[in-house]
């Protein structure tokens, strides 16, 4: 691929718009399916709790989370116009019903009031936070005193295998992302690493791994 193509990848990537959006939200959709589900397994989902999904694309593993329970309750944002409209599409009853609730905005500016959330998941948009700090400040806002973050990355060994990581991606390892939050008033409960099947990209066979960060409020 030449560098304009890797360039667009890496823009659409950050924020799915324009005519590739919807096929942008269907890749990862496809791509991240097991890291998806390993963050929301990693949720620990009690009766009752408030959800926040920072980054949840086109929608698609909402129903995932809401499977835990009716008294469950969700909301997502993302900074992509196309992706909220596409979530609101694919979840129109869970909207109706008053279940989910869909909103552009940047992670470190969220539209919510202090202490809404019990818990905040967000899988594949660190990379993306031009300002960490910020933005976990932000969630320590708007999460109840009791609360906690799930966050899912591709480990830094596996996200430099792909040559469109240069154009904006901060990556992170393991070591970087618990040493963030810790700095950052989360205490880090539990780590879980997963090995993926083989991913094909460019006609090689790539190894291909995702990380789970588990961390409570630490104030």
């Amino acid at each position: 691929m030449n560098e304009e193509t890797l360039k667009s990848i890496a823009a659409q990537l950050r924020k799915p718009e324009g005519e590739y959006a919807i096929q942008i939200g269907e890749f990862m959709n496809n791509g991240n399916l097991l890291i998806n589900l390993n963050a929301i397994e990693n949720l620990k989902l009690n009766d009752g709790d408030q959800i926040l999904e920072i980054g949840m694309g086109n929608g698609f593993f909402v129903k995932n989370i809401l499977s835990f329970g009716d008294s469950v309750k969700y909301s997502g944002c993302d900074y992509s116009e196309t992706m909220v409209n596409e979530s609101l599409n694919r979840n129109k009853e869970f909207v109706l019903n008053g279940r989910a609730a869909f909103f552009q905005a940047n992670a470190d500016n969220l539209p919510f009031e202090n202490e809404s959330f019990d818990k905040v998941m967000t899988v594949n948009t660190i990379y993306f936070w031009e300002n960490p700090e910020a933005v976990l400040a932000e969630i320590r806002r708007i999460l109840k005193p009791k609360g906690g973050i799930v966050i899912g990355i591709r480990p830094k060994r596996t996200m430099e295998k792909y040559p469109f990581v240069k154009y904006g991606f901060n990556m992170f390892s393991k070591d970087d992302i618990v040493n963030l939050l810790s700095d950052n008033f989360f205490k880090v409960e539990s780590i879980i690493e997963q090995i993926e099947p083989e991913q094909e990209y460019e006609g090689e066979k790539l190894i291909v791994e995702n990380l789970v960060v588990c961390a409570c409020l630490n104030l």
